[in-house]
């Protein structure tokens, strides 16, 4: 058990992590014994509690780990556990859809409802805590996260070009998997630094010495990882049999009911990070799992189907996934232009989270279309009246653009 520090704070601390480590014990027990019989809504309580308490012990893991290793590769690391759970919801569907064609859509709708929801909801929320918490109008990115930014400017620049052939195919794979393989050796490189740690975490740098404190952050890590592992599945389908109850369309249980359940790790630990006041680091952690689902899980879906049997030719895309991926993709584009210089305003987050919320609202082919139109019309108009947005978003195609410090100064409106 952790030592108590004395004191208020460190008692407070101490019942945050005994709290934090309770969550995910019912869970994982009646995981072990089959189920224990327990109903739809009793799986869904149970394994989202499971979540909520391992997304505080990832987030505390991830803190102390910044001690020891490169931050971005720390997010690197936190960002593939927290998605764990939206891989393995995702790959199912792909390797299903090889012997059977009607999963097929499943899989990019599931992909692209969890990048949609990672900007839409979580990039909003992170922006518009950190800067009530602040008392701002804008969030400070530290320069730090110019890597994520720059892979995701690159990776979305790719995945316009995805829909062409009508299909997710091995050559899109294999693009997209070496710029993540490129972005994990960039994070590799970077340098890691001391910060000012709270709650749990801080008792526990206080507490312990270099070893100690790196065992409980993989302690942290691990119980944490593994509970995610096994409660997002039946959580996702606990709602989903919920939904279903009352007549919800399967098709959009699956892109945003199920991975608005598999996300809901990151999107709290980034949370935790803005009501922390370290806004910008939560903010990182979102943009990381935007690269590792942009990349990674975009690039392992035509690998897992044609390795499953589905064909050489990958992932085949019907009309309605094109508008989807399309759709994404314009999103992506203008939410890394609003980053690419560092600075998040609450009014840019307002309208990426409007935009989001009404075409989530009216989910028609009409409606997917304009909002495509809309987000490459913002961008193109951005990138005309503001030569800083402009020369900030094409010196990340340069080989030396992540490595740029931030701008002094707010970018201009």
């Amino acid at each position: 058990m952790l030592p108590e520090r004395k004191g208020p704070a460190g008692k407070r601390d101490l019942v945050w992590f005994l709290i934090a480590a309770a969550l995910p014990v019912p869970w994982v027990a009646a995981h072990a014994l089959g189920g224990l019989g327990l109903q739809h809504e009793g799986i869904a309580a149970l394994s989202g509690f499971a979540i909520l308490g391992a997304a505080f012990l990832l987030s505390w893991s991830m803190e102390l780990a910044e001690r020891d290793i490169p931050q971005s590769l720390a997010l690197l690391v936190l960002a593939l556990v927290s998605v764990l759970p939206e891989y393995a919801v995702d790959l199912h569907f792909a390797i299903t859809a090889a012997s059977d064609p009607t999963y097929a859509p499943y899989a990019i709708a599931n992909m692209t409802g969890a990048n949609r929801l990672l900007i839409g909801l979580g990039w909003a929320a992170v922006v518009l805590i950190a800067c009530r918490k602040t008392g701002e109008s804008q969030l400070r990115i530290d320069p730090q996260h110019r890597l994520e930014v720059r892979f995701l400017i690159l990776a979305t620049l790719w995945s316009v070009l995805i829909p062409l052939d009508g299909y997710l195919g091995l050559f899109d794979a294999a693009v997209l998997l070496l710029l993540f393989a490129a972005y994990v050796a960039s994070a590799m490189r970077g340098e890691s630094h001391d910060s000012d740690l709270m709650g749990p975490a801080a008792l526990v740098d206080l507490e312990f010495q270099d070893l100690g404190r790196r065992v409980w952050a993989l302690l942290f890590f691990v119980y944490g990882g593994y509970a995610i592992w096994v409660s997002a599945e039946p959580f996702a389908e606990g709602l989903v049999h919920i939904g279903r109850n009352y007549a919800i369309d399967e098709f959009l249980l699956v892109q945003w009911l199920a991975p608005l359940a598999s996300e809901s790790p990151e999107f709290i630990v980034a949370i935790l990070f803005a009501l922390r006041m370290r806004g910008s680091l939560g903010l990182g952690a979102l943009i990381s799992s935007k690269v590792n689902q942009w990349t990674l899980l975009v690039g392992a879906l035509p690998v897992a189907f044609v390795a499953a049997g589905g064909g050489w030719r990958g992932l085949p895309l019907d009309g309605r996934q094109t508008e989807e991926l399309l759709l994404t993709s314009a999103q992506s584009l203008l939410a890394a232009l609003l980053i690419c210089n560092l600075w998040f305003r609450r009014v840019e987050a307002v309208m990426i989270a409007a935009l989001f919320a009404v075409q989530l609202v009216f989910p028609s082919t009409e409606v997917r279309i304009a909002f495509a139109v809309l987000y490459v019309a913002i961008f193109l108009g951005l990138m005309i009246h503001s030569p800083e947005r402009r020369h900030g978003f094409l010196s990340y195609l340069s080989l030396r653009g992540h490595r740029q410090e931030g701008p002094p100064g707010l970018p201009e409106s």
